[in-house]
């Protein structure tokens, strides 16, 4: 679903739309335009006009009735158009220290927790999506996005034109650029979206497979050399596994501190567009398939200040501080395509749990979540996924 951009209406605002020309109904806190969808209601647009400007949550459940199927609830997803605060969502906002949090709707995070605290919130509104994304669940990245309807209901992005240019352009302020930006889009069926346009929008995909042939021999190489200048292989070994330990909290400090800089990003063109095309693209269409790793020229510009670093810590052996780097890209090579394989690819059991938990980092969480291979560092610093208990069977 949409998020806060939609608007907010009120109730005899909804109760005014009624007829065949123009017909809204609410679920709890929801607004539909059904105009569209009149004269294909199996049941005739007589039934829907009898509930038009009301809610139809009692009715689409009543088993007497007809109780509606979740393909129902489905094509009313699309047609929805805002929100209504409820009477008692109204009174907890009233009644609350920061009643912002909660209109205009729907709530952020502290404002669903008051809602909830006050049993004001509709099952509706709770189970909806996170507040962020606008997703209800990890399968609704897979869903395509309609490039154009997106773009009338939302004003951001043209996903068939060049997407660079206009973010550079677009003009956006930061507080709306990133509440579009990490709602998921899926371009085609996961193919990419124009990012240049031009010669060089080549430059902007890379196969996950690419990874590993670009930098296993390099790593191999500097391996080999620091074998041969230190004194043993299990020295070579512990350098070279202190450099990938210490890989796990470089990715999860690149995902938290440079790639989720939300915060602190500059509110202007050249802020916003530097988070797009680091990280913002990869929310923004999370399933591209070509743009879930990283392209060797952007990886060279990022791995360099790593080279010194590890260089000027290591300062007295150059073959210390070299297994070191190397142990590192090859956890920089596991990193990147355990990302693609967690976007793409059936897993074993412990990479489909870490799979569920990346999946939500996109559709739930963005401001938790950041660890990719492990949750270790998510743990220690406190920014680790709640995941939801499975089911019994």
């Amino acid at each position: 679903m949409p998020g806060r951009t939609l608007p907010n209406f009120l109730t005899r605002e909804i109760a005014s739309h009624n007829s065949s020309e123009s017909c809204y109904v609410t679920i709890g806190t929801k607004v539909y335009d059904v105009t569209d969808f009149l004269e294909s209601h199996p049941g005739g647009a007589d039934l829907i006009l009898d509930h038009g400007g009301k809610d139809v949550k009692a009715i689409m459940r009543d088993e007497i009735s007809h109780r509606h199927t979740e393909a129902a609830y489905e094509i009313l997803e699309d047609s929805l158009i805002g929100f209504v605060a409820t009477e008692p969502v109204l009174k907890t906002a009233t009644g609350c220290d920061h009643p912002h949090d909660i209109l205009p709707l729907p709530p952020n995070k502290a404002g669903m927790q008051e809602l909830q605290d006050n049993g004001a919130v509709t099952r509706e509104l709770s189970e909806s999506a996170s507040q962020t994304t606008g997703m209800s669940s990890a399968e609704d990245l897979y869903k395509e996005t309609d490039a154009q309807e997106d773009l009338r209901k939302h004003n951001f992005l043209d996903l068939d034109k060049p997407l660079l240019m206009q973010v550079w352009n677009g003009g956006f302020p930061k507080d709306f650029y990133l509440e579009q930006v990490h709602r998921p889009r899926q371009y085609k069926g996961g193919a990419s979206a124009p990012l240049f346009g031009n010669f060089l929008e080549p430059l902007s995909k890379t196969a996950w497979y690419v990874i590993p042939m670009v930098w296993l021999p390099p790593v191999a190489y500097g391996t080999c050399l620091a074998y041969q200048g230190l004194p043993s292989a299990f020295q070579t070994a512990a350098y070279w596994l202190t450099g990938l330990a210490l890989w796990t909290l470089v990715e999860y400090g690149l995902h938290r501190g440079l790639f989720h800089v939300d915060k602190y990003l500059p509110d202007n063109r050249v802020g916003v567009t530097t988070h797009f095309l680091l990280h913002g693209i990869h929310h923004y269409l999370p399933m591209d398939r070509y743009r879930l790793v990283m392209p060797p020229t952007l990886f060279v510009v990022l791995a360099t200040p790593f080279y010194k670093l590890a260089h000027t810590v290591f300062y007295w052996d150059w073959y210390v501080a070299t297994a070191v780097f190397c142990g590192g890209i090859f956890g920089y090579i596991c990193y990147d395509c355990t990302h693609y394989f967690l976007h793409h690819k059936n897993l074993p059991w412990y990479y489909r749990q870490l799979k569920s938990y990346h999946i939500a980092h996109h559709w739930r969480d963005v401001e938790n979540g950041f660890g990719v291979t492990s949750r270790f560092w998510d743990s220690v610093f406190g920014t680790e996924l709640v995941m939801p208990k499975a089911k019994a069977a």
